[in-house]
Order: structure tokens, then sequence, then C-alpha cells
């Protein structure tokens, strides 16, 4: 099942089934206060009278809490925590902003408590792009074995464990069986998003056969996922009651913000978002499930856009043939190619060269041609791509100790974690991956040689870097992305008189490349 992990931010832990930022922390051992039996909730849904007088979503959520939290020491101490960093609640509210609506929707269609629509708050700090050392991906951190299993596609072009309404029908349906499976009690079923059902269905079983009380607040659970449901009681407790506490969260407005349109083929991601009037990362960022810089070649063949710019998107798409929707090359095949070679000259797959060229196997002949879909754009205009978000990534840790390896047939991550004497967690998380990602023949992997001794390491492996602040930066995201302290960041680049920081402005900071996060 899901694998939680340990993400410590400026000297400020938090366990929970991903990596984020600047989230709460892993707070000390506390024993519970008062055990509460939480029972099966229908949520209720407003009515259509209430409905329109209702303009902000997180009032629509407020209006339906219905989850018992109960005066519980750990969630005390993380209703603390968000009060003391309203910071983070703004930033996660506008990252929201697209998605909350459709989940909202989908909760009160399934008659399910509301209080899940905050579990991609506590899962992903609401970053479709968020990627964990424990191989979970998206926005409700799926991990590849439970991402198949609820029906979602994974593949070079394609993962829907980042594709945000997919993934959501995928979570919810997760939510629902595993509601079934553990006696329709909602705080076991939470528990088990995070763990797996068995631990929690062997953790009441081992309680009934000692006599002791069996609810969330007794059972003897891994220490992450003790505190996984009191930190999204806590989180509903604070936005249910957030005048009181002095949290301001950005209004989202409670109406549609995207919609789902059908394109019926591939096409490219720069080619639509020119019939959208957005900028390709605007489009890519509503749309992270797609790996490439297109959609997938066999589907699915949907793009989740602006509500307000669907209506002209769909006109332009219809006067777009679909061979009109992709650029393409004649490739006259030379001697000693293959589909593989070509696949991976041409930035594609073998399986879509086959499909394109209506092959049966993988025999090609020299001199004769194939058709390849070719980017519009150079592949740096991609920047949302898996590719130039790997790019990043391996140049972050460019220095003296790199070794370049390119993924030869037989390659496993394992294999050449072994051959390099690393850990295959670490090869992994220098090129952007999960230890269980698949590898492409050809493809280039980043390695950090540990031959040097650690003091020489430790000095080789210290690097200045220009870093170009982003939207939805701050200081203390870019300091636990980096793994720096604010007060550095604000030394290094005399901040002490304006702390605030604007996109496009270029910081120096001065970084321990191996501990720089995901």
């Amino acid at each position: 099942m899901r694998v939680p992990i340990l993400f410590v931010a400026g000297g400020i832990a938090l366990l929970t089934g991903c990596q984020t930022l600047s989230n709460p922390p892993l707070l000390k051992e506390s024993k519970p206060i008062t055990p509460v039996i939480n029972k099966a909730t229908t949520t209720p849904v407003p009515t259509v009278a209430e409905a329109v007088e209702i303009t902000d979503i997180w009032q629509r959520i407020r209006l339906q809490f219905t989850m018992d939290v109960p005066d519980q020491k750990l969630i005390k101490q993380y209703r603390d925590w968000y009060i003391k960093h309203p910071q983070h609640l703004i930033r996660v509210s506008e990252r929201a902003t697209p998605f909350m609506h459709l989940i909202v929707e989908e909760l009160e269609k399934r008659h399910l408590p509301i209080e899940l629509a905050l579990l991609p708050i506590v899962e992903s700090a609401f970053d479709p792009f968020a990627y964990s050392h424990g191989a979970a991906s998206g926005l409700w951190q799926f991990t590849s074995p439970m991402a198949r299993h609820f029906g979602l596609q994974m593949n070079w072009w394609y993962d829907g464990r980042r594709d945000v309404p997919a993934a959501t029908i995928a979570a919810l349906d997760m939510l629902e069986y595993l509601y079934d499976k553990t006696g329709n009690n909602w705080l076991y079923a939470i528990a088990a998003y995070n763990t797996g059902e068995g631990r929690v269905i062997n953790a009441v079983k081992r309680n009934k056969r000692q006599g002791i009380p069996s609810d969330f607040w007794h059972l003897n659970l891994p220490r992450e996922t003790e505190r996984y449901v009191p930190q999204l009681l806590a989180l509903a407790d604070v936005i249910n009651h957030a005048d009181e506490y002095g949290i301001t969260l950005t209004p989202i407005k409670n109406k549609p913000h995207i919609e789902v349109v059908n394109i019926g083929s591939q096409i490219d991601l720069a080619l639509a978002a020119n019939m959208a009037n957005m900028t390709t990362s605007e489009l890519h960022q509503l749309n992270p499930g797609f790996n490439r810089w297109a959609t997938a070649p066999e589907g699915p063949h949907h793009l989740v856009l602006p509500v307000d710019k669907a209506t002209a998107f769909k006109l332009a798409l219809n006067t777009t043939h679909t061979d009109k929707r992709l650029n393409w090359e004649r490739y006259r095949i030379q001697n000693g190619d293959s589909l593989g070679l070509i696949a991976q000259r041409y930035h594609t797959t073998v399986s879509a060269l086959k499909s394109v060229n209506e092959l049966n196997g993988n025999t090609i002949v020299a001199g004769k041609f194939l058709l390849i879909p070719v980017a519009a754009q150079n592949l740096d205009h991609y920047l949302l791509s898996a590719e130039q978000r790997k790019t990043r990534k391996q140049k972050q840790i460019r220095g003296k100790q790199q070794l370049a390896y390119h993924v030869k047939a037989g390659d496993s991550l394992w294999k050449i974690a072994k051959q390099h004497k690393v850990t295959t967690a670490k090869l992994a998380n220098w090129n952007s991956m999960a230890p269980k990602d698949p590898l492409q023949i050809g493809q280039k992997l980043v390695i950090l040689s540990n031959q040097a001794t650690a003091k020489q390491t430790l000095k080789e492996i210290m690097r200045t870097i220009n870093y170009k602040v982003r939207n939805g930066d701050s200081l203390a995201r870019i300091a636990s992305k980096f793994n720096v302290k604010v007060s550095d960041l604000i030394r290094w680049n005399a901040l002490e008189k304006s702390k605030y920081i604007q996109p496009g402005q270029t910081l120096k900071l001065h970084i321990n490349i191996t501990k720089v996060r995901v």
C-alpha cells in the first residue's frame, strides 16, 4: 500500500504520504486524551436555495463538516501549527483554486464526508507535481500499484496519478473501498489510505483480542499514521473556525473553474495552448498528467481547460484536422537504425512509431521512410514536461563528482545503483524518479560518485547557484527545497530591508547538492 515518508523542512518535520514544502511538523509522542469512535457519516448536500447563496467554496465546505474533532493532544498541536503558519494555508488555497470545486462536487455526488476534500492538503499541499521518495505521485499521492488497481493509466507519455480529475475519481473509489473494508469507519478508512487496510484491520483485531478499546485513538499504528488522521481533523477544525483563529483563506469562487474537454486524438501541447490563448506552461499546469510535449497517442484524449477558455478552444479544435494537430517529419531509415534508436532520437516511443506507421513488428528497412511526430517547439519550451523537470533536477547536482550513465538493455535502477555503490533511493532522487519507475534504453542518468572520502565529497559538492523565483515561491519554500535556512537566504541576498520576493527575481544560494529535495 502507500509508504509515508518523513520530510524535514527548515528544521520542521512532517510525516505524510508524500514530500511537500513548508508543511506541519512531526509532533512529539502523545497519548490520546479522549477516545472517540467515529461513526459512518452521510454528507448533507446543500439545497439549490442554499447553494445559490454560497459564493465561496470554503463556506460550502464549512457547512458540511460532520466529523468529530476530539480534545486530543495531537490535534491541538497540529491546530496550533496551522494557526502559527497562516501563509501555508494561503498558499495551499491558491493552488487549490482550479480543482477544489471539482473535488467538492464529486464528494457531494457520492455522499462522502466533505473532510476528504482536505486530504490533498495533507498529502501534497495541493501540488499535482508532488513526488515522494516512497514512489507516490500527484495530488492524491498514489503509488503505482494502487493507481493501476483503481484504474489509472501510466506510461511514457502519461501518468494518471497527476491527472487531477482522473486521480480524484480513483482516490474517492479507493476511500469508498477502504470504508467498506474497515467496517464503515471513516477514521479507519483514512488511516488505511495512509498505511494500508491490512495494518488497520490487524490493529483493530489485536486490540479486540486483548480486550482494550479498538477505536482509532487506541490503535497501535505506524507513527506516521497516528499523526495523519489528527492532522486532517486539526485542518478541518482550523478551516471550520478560520475567522476565530485569525486565518484568512484565499477565496475560491463556488463555481466550476475547469472543464474537461474531449479532444479525440493526440495533440501538441504548444498547439493546444495556442488554441486556448494560453501559454504552454499554463496549460500544462492544469494537465500535469502529460509527461511529454504532447498528449498520449493512444489516450486519454482529453484536456483540462479553464472554463472561460474552453469554448474558444473547442471551436479552434473543430476546425483543425487530426493530422494537423502534430508536426510530422518524414525520416529516411539509415543503415544501423532501429526503432528504439529512432524513438530515442525523436523523443517518442517505439509503440508510437509502430502505430503511426502501421508496423506489425520491429523490423525496418534502410532506405524506406517513417513518419515521425515531432514537437512544434524546441523541447525546452515545454517547461513542465517530465524531461525538462528531470533535466533541471540533474543540473542541480552537477559537479566534479557527477557521472553520466546511459541505460542499456537489461538495466534496472537496482542494478545500476549496486554497480556504482549507491542506494537505489539516492539514484532515483538524483534523477527526479521513484525507485520503481521504469527505465528507457538510452535514457541518461546522473550519478554522484561516492569514491571520494566523506570530507572530500562534502567539500566538492557544495555549490553556489542562481535560482530564479517562480510563481508561488516564498523564502520558506525555497529554503526547504534546497535544505538551507531562511535567515541564510536573507543574508546571502541582502534582503534584510525587504523579505518579499517577486517572480523572475534571481537569488544566490550556497547549497549542498546531495541534500536538495525533489
